[in-house]
């Protein structure tokens, strides 16, 4: 934790989050809105966890009442939070996805605007009109850095696909620069699980595309437990078992292999977060300090994907057990 910072500090919100974690959407719930025999039971259901109407048949106006819960949560915590920066590290992915609609946006003479959202750490307004400036250092974090080299790159290449992947290096080296300037554990701990299950899901797509190494090389992320020659390894033939056996990816990495050989994407991307997602359990053990914030968090981000997936699952029609199967574990 960063000097003057204790964990004690942490203990009035660290004993408000264990309330707030009554209200999580954990698994009994989710499998009661499966269950539900009517739109109004669902929303009921949802009521009850402090959820507006979200209307699947109108699935944009249900994203724009996910957000705003999202944003109140962040703006809730942030009172409470000896730190920030906690709540920055979940914002900076929402900045990169600004970014790419901004860059791709530019490039092409398009309005990138109906794709913006604005949860980052800089308004989605402020960052395009920075980004149409050139104003880089006025950008937060290392999207100052990220935003002129995704730029030149697809000007170079004209291929959005490799600025994306430039862009999402940057995320990814941001949010290792926020954990490590918390001085959270925990924190780095959860940045560099994550970088490892992205690492997971380059190899395995890599694989099963047919492309070789090279190719993987120039997508893979530095800063995970797993250094990236290990990974590139199993590319030229080492053991993907082997590489992760010992790891919290190992039931992510054996589907991966049958993916790899035509295998259910669905499945396996979905053990890599569960195996992300049991990383944070540990936090259920500690009675005070950032990792209850962390978790949380994260949690609630699981949270909005499922009811997603969920909500538009059943008015898709979809059975109970095909949704069930895309839901990712819950932290609770």
């Amino acid at each position: 934790m960063p000097k003057g910072i204790r964990d004690t500090d942490y203990l009035a919100i660290s004993t408000r989050i264990r309330a707030m974690e009554n209200s999580l959407v954990n698994r009994e719930r989710m499998e009661q809105l499966l269950d539900a025999r009517s739109e109004e039971d669902t929303e009921k259901l949802l009521q009850e966890c402090g959820y507006p109407e979200l209307n699947p048949h109108d699935p944009d106006a249900m994203d724009k009442a996910i957000a705003d819960i999202r944003e109140e949560t962040f703006r809730d915590l942030a009172d409470g939070a000896p730190d920030t920066r906690y709540l920055d590290f979940f914002r900076v992915p929402y900045d990169y996805h600004n970014a790419k609609a901004a860059v791709k946006g530019l490039a092409l003479g398009a309005a990138p605007e109906k794709m913006f959202s604005d949860l980052g750490r800089v308004p989605a307004a402020e960052l395009m009109e920075a980004i149409r400036a050139a104003d880089y250092d006025s950008l937060p974090g290392k999207l100052g850095a990220a935003v002129p080299q995704a730029r030149e790159i697809l000007e170079t290449t004209r291929d959005p696909q490799l600025s994306d992947i430039a862009l999402d290096r940057w995320m990814y080296a941001d949010l290792q620069s926020l954990a490590d300037e918390t001085g959270s554990a925990f924190l780095q701990g959860y940045a560099r699980i994550r970088i490892d299950a992205e690492n997971l899901r380059a190899l395995v797509r890599t694989l099963r595309m047919g492309r070789n190494a090279d190719f993987l090389k120039g997508v893979l992320l530095d800063g995970g437990e797993l250094d990236t020659d290990s990974v590139l390894a199993v590319a030229n033939g080492a053991s993907m078992a082997e590489l992760y056996g010992p790891t919290v990816l190992h039931d992510a990495a054996e589907a991966g292999e049958d993916a790899v050989k035509g295998g259910s994407l669905t499945a396996f991307e979905k053990l890599c977060d569960d195996a992300v997602t049991n990383y944070l359990t540990a936090a259920q053990f500690v009675p005070f300090g950032d990792a209850p914030l962390v978790a949380y968090l994260a949690a609630k981000e699981t949270e909005y994907a499922n009811l997603r997936i969920l909500l538009l699952g059943r008015a898709a029609g979809l059975s109970a057990d095909v949704i069930r199967s895309r839901l990712r574990a819950g932290y609770v």
